[in-house]
């Protein structure tokens, strides 16, 4: 018989069912309106106490200038007080005393900031050079005159330069050296040398820190091209810390502006530092001896203003120069 082949249908294996996990339906909940809101919650004590600190006395200073206190008849019936415009603006400009401060204060800039800033720069760049040794020292020997209080700094100095009891002067008379640090002729450098030692380590640090920053493969490729530390220092290290000079350089102008404690200070001790030797101190006495409450306001908001227009020249200045 013959044989019929037939075909072999071989048996199917049964696959296992590949299990499907269910996809997630629900939405991602929002961060946006948890962060905000988080945010908000630590911002408001913040805003609170600048509008409560900052704002709301500089409106109360303009809203006070425009006003004076004015008597009727001959002076002797009740002050009023009354809307007078620009009429103290005018007359603080017009007041020879605090003119002649803005002018002291120029003279002060014109000495202060190259003394201080050259100083702060080259120690800088002295403490970063690669021959520099006890780095840590020296910064700390260095930043200590600015952890001094202002006050504190102004007391030792007007003991160091009162004629009697100083011992520099002592030392100077001994050599054949005569000099009153306290006249008019050397009041103003005196001044000078004590916000210098105050404020010089303070930057002295930041540029240190900024220059820390520079890519030392830079440095390297300039040591092996033959550059010395002088030339690294101009060419390569000046120009990379341009952005931290202009920081310093606007806060120096800002602060000079605010110069009222070293003077203070030394009037104490002589007769070359009056009432009213820069702006700062003339409204202080108009505010607290002359008892013109409106005039001090004006005075600060010219103060301000000038802060607000020097500070906007160094920005001007310094970002021509970054670019």
């Amino acid at each position: 018989m013959p044989i019929h082949a037939t075909a072999s249908t071989s048996p199917t294996v049964p696959t296992p069912a590949t299990a499907v996990e269910p996809r997630n339906t629900k939405k991602p909940r929002a961060m946006s309106g948890t962060g905000g809101r988080t945010a908000a919650l630590f911002l408001t004590p913040f805003f609170t106490i600048f509008a409560l600190a900052m704002v709301a006395p500089v409106i109360y200073a303009m809203v006070l200038s425009f006003f004076a206190q004015q008597k009727s008849g001959l002076g002797f019936g009740e002050a009023k007080t009354a809307f007078v415009g620009l009429e103290n603006y005018v007359q603080v400009l017009q007041s020879e005393s605090f003119v002649g401060g803005i002018g002291r204060l120029a003279l002060y800039c014109l000495l202060y900031i190259p003394f201080m800033v050259g100083g702060a720069l080259a120690f800088a760049l002295l403490l970063d050079s690669a021959v520099a040794r006890a780095r840590k020292l020296f910064q700390l020997l260095v930043f200590l005159p600015h952890a001094v209080p202002g006050v504190i700094a102004a007391l030792i100095w007007a003991y160091l330069y009162t004629p009697g009891v100083s011992p520099i002067v002592s030392v100077l008379e001994t050599g054949g050296i005569s000099l009153n640090f306290l006249d008019n002729q050397l009041i103003l450098p005196s001044i000078v040398n004590i916000a210098v030692w105050e404020w010089t380590g303070y930057n002295v640090i930041v540029l240190f820190t900024a220059l820390q920053a520079v890519p030392r493969e830079i440095l390297e490729a300039a040591r092996v091209d033959g550059a010395g530390e002088i030339r690294a220092a101009i060419s390569i290290k000046l120009p990379l810390i341009l952005p931290a000079l202009s920081v310093i350089m606007l806060f120096t102008v800002i602060g000079t502006l605010q110069l009222f404690t070293e003077p203070n200070i030394i009037s104490k001790a002589t007769a070359s530092v009056t009432s009213t030797w820069v702006p700062n101190m003339w409204a202080y006495d108009a505010a607290f001896n002359r008892h013109n409450l409106n005039q001090a306001a004006a005075a600060s908001i010219i103060i301000a203003l000038m802060a607000a227009v020097l500070s906007w020249a160094v920005t001007r200045f310094s970002s021509r120069n970054t670019a």
